[in-house]
């Protein structure tokens, strides 16, 4: 168990960003077609968690390129879904949302969980480590599904100690061999000062200081930007496919 450093005392008290709930909207664009609707998840679900606070992060950064693009960015808290350890008879793979004769999800929050990832074009994976891994919650969640995961893009933003490099390479592998498609670049977020006071910061309090902030924008903001380009890219390869497929 690490101890706290005795220069924690500045550490600040920062307020969660507000929760938004997962109801579904519909979003339409000056020339009144249907854009692109992208989910920044937030994947830690514990108590006290930085995680909201470095998915707020990730969504300012990506906010003017995605109101250039004619994308919705999201916000989407895994934590507000409650979900258990995989409790369904039935397996992910069997129950096809789309097609009206498929087997259905028995519980709420299953039903929840899969309506609101499948109303989704891409995702942004804002990713936490836990003892040199992917979390145990997060695998959970991905698990929970499949055809409302299947064939769109993702990008893996990953945070740690180091910068989340071992979960980001555990979650790219599930999520590839799932059949989504993940952004070359996958930004890692390492804390500064490595078992420092921002870390125990995170950790303790949930609590992401300006400075952090400010190095992690000045660092990595750049790689944000550039996977966040790709899922879109990806988008755009998407729907050139559909129209060849309907032409």
């Amino acid at each position: 168990m690490l101890s706290c450093p005795k220069n924690i005392q500045k550490i600040l008290d920062v307020k969660s960003p507000p929760i938004i709930p997962h109801s579904p909207i519909i979003v339409i664009s000056q020339n009144h077609t249907m854009v692109s609707s992208i989910a920044i998840i937030t994947a830690s679900t514990r108590t006290p968690r930085v995680g909201p606070h470095v998915a707020a992060l990730v969504k300012s950064l990506l906010d003017a390129d995605a109101k250039a693009s004619g994308a919705a960015l999201v916000p989407v808290d895994l934590a507000t879904f409650n979900l258990p350890v995989y409790n369904e008879a039935i397996i992910p793979g069997m129950i096809k949302p789309a097609q009206a004769d498929s087997p259905k999800y028995a519980h709420a929050h299953s039903i929840a969980w899969s309506d609101e990832i499948k109303r989704h074009d891409a995702y942004v994976f804002v990713i936490n480590e836990y003892n040199y891994g992917i979390a145990g919650a997060t695998k959970n969640a991905i698990d929970y599904l499949m055809h409302e995961w299947k064939g769109k893009p993702v990008a893996l933003v990953s945070y740690g100690i180091k910068g989340g490099a071992f979960a980001s390479d555990q979650t790219k592998h599930i999520l590839e061999n799932m059949g989504l498609k993940v952004a070359a670049t996958r930004p890692q977020l390492a804390f500064s000062g490595g078992s420092g006071p921002d870390l125990f910061a995170a950790m303790l309090q949930g609590a992401l200081g300006d400075e952090q902030k400010a190095t992690w924008e000045k660092e990595k903001g750049g790689e944000v930007r550039k996977a966040f380009a790709e899922v879109l890219a990806l988008l755009k390869e998407e729907e050139k496919l559909k129209v060849q497929d309907t032409a």
